[in-house]
């Protein structure tokens, strides 16, 4: 990245300048890049050897200042071009990058991840900063080898003046957002689901995502019998899954430790649920427990615990006013501590001391 920050990370094997705007110079249209643009001979060389003379050609002619990369994987791929343009290199690690283990990216024999094993060391020697979205993921990074003295802990935020606090929701409906795999615990929250029902017969739950899981979830849910008060909706534009989060009293999210290691560093969809006044019930994983206080904006739980899951559903799904409360408290906390632009104000300062 050069110059300003871009909200959002750029695709795989691609780097963004500063969003100057496009041709018309609106700052709301990044002027972007990838690898992709120069064909697919570029892309397979770039994967395999993590070079690109025309993408490095084409950061250069535009003055590229800094380059940020988002996950481990990313920062690994960008180091021969930040050194051949002589500009720091920022990489943000954001879960799967600091947990899976080596020997399971290895076994993966996917290009990019035996890559990332492989050299590591090199992003080690060549990066400016690795921001850390939690202090979970810090302490990761550390594990892995990452330097402790360019290791900045800094959350991601959420826009909380384009997400404003929802109104109270008559239905009792849970809302889990996540790709379906392992981690997010959603087969522990179907279990939890059926116990719940018993308690709150016009309970629903809403899934909003998909994954490799998605059929033996389905089956899952069938098993269960509670599939006709089970919606997976599979992954929806984010307008729409935050109009989700309104329509549902709370949001649900049980991450548990992969077997391959992975784990969460600090899932968005918990800021944008509390922005818009949702409690949470998730599970003490990852950096969850940093943004979600039990008792005070909502619920923490043991992974797995499905009984302890089941019960601290059914407590907010049957009482209205803690939902309210909880609502308001996590609110306050997303304002306080994960607010986008002030976020956005200290990752621009830290590019400024790097500059």
């Amino acid at each position: 990245m050069a110059r300003d920050p871009v909200p959002n990370p750029p695709p795989a094997g691609s780097a963004s300048p500063a969003p100057t705007g496009g041709p018309s110079g609106d700052p709301a249209r990044p002027d972007t890049v990838s690898v992709a643009d120069f064909g697919r001979a570029a892309v397979l060389a770039y994967t395999l050897t993590r070079r690109s003379e025309p993408l490095r050609r084409l950061l250069a002619e535009r003055g590229t200042a800094l380059l940020h990369a988002h996950f481990g994987v990313e920062g690994v791929y960008v180091v021969p071009v930040a050194r051949a343009l002589g500009v720091p290199l920022v990489t943000t690690l954001h879960g799967f990058d600091v947990t899976i283990t080596k020997s399971r990216l290895l076994a993966s024999r996917k290009t990019s991840w035996v890559n990332y094993v492989a050299w590591r060391n090199e992003l080690f020697d060549a990066g400016a900063r690795f921001v850390c979205v939690s202090e979970h993921i810090r302490a990761r990074a550390l594990d892995w080898g990452y330097p402790a003295d360019r290791l900045v802990v800094l959350p991601t935020g959420v826009d909380v003046d384009l997400i404003p606090p929802a109104g109270p929701v008559e239905t009792p409906r849970i809302l889990h957002v996540a790709r379906l795999v392992e981690k997010k615990g959603t087969a522990d929250l179907l279990r939890a689901f059926a116990v719940v029902r018993r308690a709150v017969p016009d309970a629903e739950l809403v899934v909003v995502g998909d994954g490799p899981l998605r059929e033996s979830l389905d089956a899952l849910a069938r098993q269960l019998d509670v599939a006709a008060a089970v919606r997976f909706l599979g992954a929806l534009p984010h307008p729409e899954t935050l109009g989700c989060l309104r329509r549902s009293r709370l949001l649900c999210q049980p991450s548990v430790t992969a077997a391959s290691g992975d784990q969460e560093g600090l899932p968005t969809v918990l800021l944008e649920a509390a922005a818009s006044g949702r409690p949470v019930v998730g599970t003490r994983h990852g950096g969850i427990a940093e943004a979600v206080t039990d008792g005070t904006d909502g619920y923490l739980v043991a992974e797995r615990d499905v009984a302890g899951l089941a019960e601290r559903l059914t407590a907010l799904l049957t009482d209205p006013d803690l939902c309210r409360r909880f609502g308001e408290a996590g609110r306050r906390t997303v304002v306080e501590r994960f607010n986008l632009r002030s976020q956005t104000d200290k990752l621009e300062s830290l590019y400024g001391t790097l500059l």
